[in-house]
């Protein structure tokens, strides 16, 4: 008895004619069998749980850099709010579940030390320049499973790759910048859902804002607590992606605005915020100059002193490579991994004397 088979024959009866049915993957990366009792992204998800860059994502930074409280998010707790966001979407919708929670869980593996100002200073560092969703699919193709990779299914990849809208339009009306499956979309939603929401609860645990600092036409439209906005939102989605019905997901133009003045006053009063900022400039030096260090010396996975130098290098080629190395190599550390790094190759220590 293949169970495989038989979820993909359920898929056929219960999921929405727009949905991705496993059985339709354009394949992996790199061919091999199917599984017995999984459907391909079942593997995917399970693949990508059991990685170390997933792992190494609970002390990646999501807004506060290595905070210590207890309740702050942190880089893992982002994608798995992104994950359970987007699979409401996914059932309401009667879309592949097992496809969208493999991207929600995947999107970010990419992310470098320090959030955002680590993927700053990489992006000015690096010559080929740095993007944390690009470094989400390298990890996922050449890094992970000690250079061999997670060969992932061709959707899950497409997911993480177009997930990341920057300042942009949430869903543009270009097909081209948009996931090829309603599942990567509803990622896409979700994210932006997801930390519009805990980066604002997280604001408001750290004193940096107060509830009534939110425009008072944003709180009558999509409420006072983090559930009632994530529900308003994803209600909203809903309600005009069914009504629509021409396998697109739809946001309402008012709840489009609404998201959109969100986003600036988080990025006007908690990310560009003073405090920090300050502590991402800090950050953002370690990462230099861990860079330049690394450029020069080798590393290797036990860091003991004396560091040994690298011998010249030969050729642009060779250049280019050592950057590429260095860059993996940083992208992939945690705060806490970089900021013990850090203290052991360039602060004093004390001198021992016998």
């Amino acid at each position: 008895m293949n169970i495989r088979c038989q979820q993909e024959e359920h898929e056929k009866k219960i999921l929405s004619p727009s949905a991705f049915l496993s059985n339709q993957t354009r394949g992996r990366f790199r061919s091999e069998p199917d599984c017995d009792l999984r459907t391909v992204f079942q593997r995917d998800r399970d693949r990508i749980i059991h990685s170390k860059s997933f792992r190494r994502l609970k002390h990646k930074t999501q807004v506060f850099l290595a905070p210590t409280g207890d309740h702050y998010r942190t880089r893992l707790t982002h994608v798995l709010e992104v994950s359970q966001i987007a699979r409401t979407i996914a059932t309401c919708l009667r879309l592949n579940e097992y496809l969208t929670e493999a991207i929600a869980l995947g999107h970010d593996l990419g992310h470098t030390p320090f959030g955002h100002a680590g993927e700053h200073s990489l992006n000015q560092l690096h010559p080929g320049g740095f993007r944390h969703y690009i470094q989400s699919l390298r990890v996922v193709d050449f890094l992970e499973a000690d250079g061999k990779g997670l060969n992932l299914s061709w959707e899950v990849r497409n997911g993480i790759i177009k997930h990341s809208k920057g300042y942009r339009d949430i869903l543009p009306d270009n097909s081209k910048d948009l996931p090829a499956t309603l599942e990567g979309q509803a990622v896409r939603v979700a994210d932006i859902i997801a930390y519009l929401n805990h980066d604002m609860d997280d604001a408001l645990r750290a004193g940096m804002i107060q509830e009534a600092d939110l425009p008072k036409h944003l709180r009558e439209v999509v409420g006072n607590r983090p559930s009632m906005r994530i529900d308003t939102m994803v209600r909203d989605l809903i309600r005009e992606t069914l009504q629509k019905n021409d396998s697109r997901l739809h946001l309402s133009p008012m709840m489009q605005e609404v998201i959109t003045d969100l986003r600036s006053f988080l990025y006007n009063t908690v990310y560009r915020n003073e405090r920090v900022h300050t502590e991402f400039e800090k950050a953002q030096n370690i990462i230099k100059q861990l860079y330049g260090f690394f450029l020069e010396y080798e590393f290797s996975d036990n860091q003991e002193p004396p560091f040994v130098m690298r011998s010249p290098v030969q050729s642009t080629e060779e250049q280019k490579q050592r950057h590429r190395q260095v860059c993996d190599f940083i992208a992939g550390m945690t705060d806490r991994y970089a900021l013990g790094l850090y203290r052991h190759i360039f602060m004093p220590k004390p001198w021992s004397v016998l």
